[in-house]
Parts: C-alpha cells; sequence; structure tokens
C-alpha cells in the first residue's frame, strides 16, 4: 500500500480535501481481514524483539472526532500484542491536580518504557483542540499572564505548538518512534454512528449527551484540527490523516503504516556473550542432571 498520500509533513494539509472514504471495504472485506491479520503479527512479533533489548518504544497517537473508531481500531490492531510490553492512555478533562501542573506533565506520567508499545486514546493534543474551541478551559488552568479569554489568542497556541514539536523531537532522540493519527470522519457518517448508538440497545451506553453537544462545534473542531495538524507535522513527526468513514480500511491503512514504521527500527534479539553461553549451558546440565 502507498502510505505517502496519507502523510503530511509541512504546512500542506487542508482538511475540507482530505477523504474521509477512499473505498467501501465490503467488496474485499475477507482480503482486507487476512491483510490486517498479517500486520498484526508483524507488529507482535516486533514488540517482542523491542522488549527484549529496552533500546527503543512506539507512541502511537489517536486523535479524532467522537464516533471515529479509536477504541475499535485500538482493539483490533493490537490484538494478541503482550500486555507486559504494551499499554494505553485516554486523556480526558484535566484533573484538579494535573491542573497544577504543566500540561504535558501527565502525558510524561503516561509515556510507554522503551521496549514498549504505548496507545494515546486522545493525547497532549487536545490542549490545541478542545481548548481552541473552547478556551475557557485554559482560564481553569491558573496559568501566569492568561487573565481573560483574550489572552488566549493565535500566539498563545502558537507556543504551544512550539512546545509539542519540542517536545516529540525530544522523544525521538530518546529513542522513541511517535506515530500519529487522525482518524478523518465525515460529519454525515458520525450522525450514523450516533444514531446507530441510539437504536441499538446494546450500543446505548457508547452513546453520551455531550457527544451531540460537541457536534454543534464542528466546523471549529475541523478548523482546530487543521491549525495543530499544520503546525506540527515534521519530517521527522509526520500526521497520518487517515479516512476512517470504512472502519475496515481505516484499519487496513493504519495498521500498514505502524508495520512499516516500526520494519524501519535496527531490531533484533539480545546475542548472547560467551560468559553468558557458559552460563547457559551450566543452567542446562543443572535441569538435565535432576533427572538421574
Amino acid at each position: 500500500m502507498e502510505i505517502s498520500k496519507y502523510r503530511y509533513t509541512g504546512k500542506d494539509f487542508k482538511i475540507k480535501a482530505a477523504p474521509t472514504m477512499v473505498k467501501d471495504s465490503a467488496a474485499e472485506l475477507k482480503k482486507i481481514k487476512k491483510q490486517i491479520q498479517v500486520n498484526v503479527k508483524e507488529i507482535r512479533d516486533a514488540q517482542k524483539m523491542m522488549y527484549a533489548r529496552r533500546h527503543y518504544g512506539v507512541l502511537v497517537v489517536f486523535q479524532a472526532m467522537d464516533a471515529a473508531g479509536k477504541d475499535s481500531m485500538i482493539s483490533h490492531i493490537f490484538a494478541g500484542v503482550n500486555p507486559v510490553g504494551f499499554k494505553v492512555a485516554n486523556f480526558k478533562q484535566p484533573t484538579s491536580l494535573e491542573l497544577r501542573h504543566d500540561y504535558l506533565w501527565r502525558v510524561n506520567r503516561e509515556l510507554p518504557l522503551r521496549g514498549d508499545i504505548g496507545v494515546f486514546n486522545r493525547s497532549y493534543y487536545e490542549d490545541v483542540l478542545v481548548s481552541r474551541v473552547h478556551p475557557e478551559i485554559i482560564l481553569n488552568s491558573n496559568l501566569p499572564e492568561i487573565h481573560s479569554l483574550q489572552d488566549v489568542d493565535d500566539h498563545f497556541f502558537e507556543k504551544r505548538y512550539e512546545d509539542i514539536r519540542e517536545y516529540e523531537k525530544y522523544l525521538s532522540h530518546n529513542g522513541y518512534v511517535v506515530v500519529k493519527f487522525f482518524l478523518h470522519v465525515s460529519k454525515e457518517e458520525q450522525k450514523n454512528r450516533f444514531l446507530s448508538r441510539i437504536n441499538t440497545p446494546e450500543k446505548n451506553w457508547k452513546f453520551s449527551a455531550a457527544d451531540i453537544r460537541e457536534r454543534q462545534y464542528w466546523d471549529q473542531y475541523q478548523e482546530a484540527y487543521e491549525k495543530a495538524i499544520n503546525a506540527t507535522a515534521t519530517k521527522e513527526n509526520p500526521w497520518y490523516v487517515i479516512p476512517a468513514d470504512d472502519k475496515w480500511y481505516s484499519r487496513l491503512i493504519v495498521s500498514d503504516i505502524l508495520t512499516k514504521q516500526i520494519k524501519k527500527l535496527p531490531l533484533s534479539y539480545p546475542t548472547m556473550t560467551p560468559e553468558q553461553e557458559g552460563e547457559l549451558a551450566k543452567a542446562r546440565q543443572l535441569l538435565l542432571d535432576e533427572d538421574k
């Protein structure tokens, strides 16, 4: 699969021009599921080598509008990955404790260890997305020089974009691969998924009235995403904008991108020194001698 058409590294992202649908997966569903399984196995095998050496960590960031399929994406793509070396963190409204720290403090607490794969289901980008649509949130952070909504201006967010670019550069310099996905769903598809949650009893638990309230800010969120992606997409840490109206095809694209990114790492199992091989031989002999 050609993934470059989904990758953005500069300021050329136009959200209205980005497709939300590539193709309907129904006709090729069996083939698509089989390829996803192949990709999932490669991710699982790579994670084992990562865990054995502890040189590299992978941080996968998912951002999206509500009902774009983040949860199901995570459960399908990382099926079978050893939970010892895998974690998922969710970032919702900051707690009172988190608000008394810098906005990246809670993020650092959830970073995966080197050797692990970590997933951020929403992330530090919420601090330039939700807070851009609802700038009153920033007033609760008790930041110096922020005294009114007028202070939460373009300059304020430009500084945050700079923070994020430098933070991701810092992670890259410390052995982390940061892979950022924006699951791009259409307004019509979001509506259909909300209706499905309402009309299907076993999905009722997924529905939140807050989702409908936020839908009223659709255009503002689209603008916020466009600005954030353009400001934080770099050659070293690009954004991948994934058409998300068809869930299975979006899973195929994401799994393919992740597989290709992880394959770039020089992964292998540790080699044994002569001393270690000697210890293994002694241990083997002791085990065999137990039967005598």
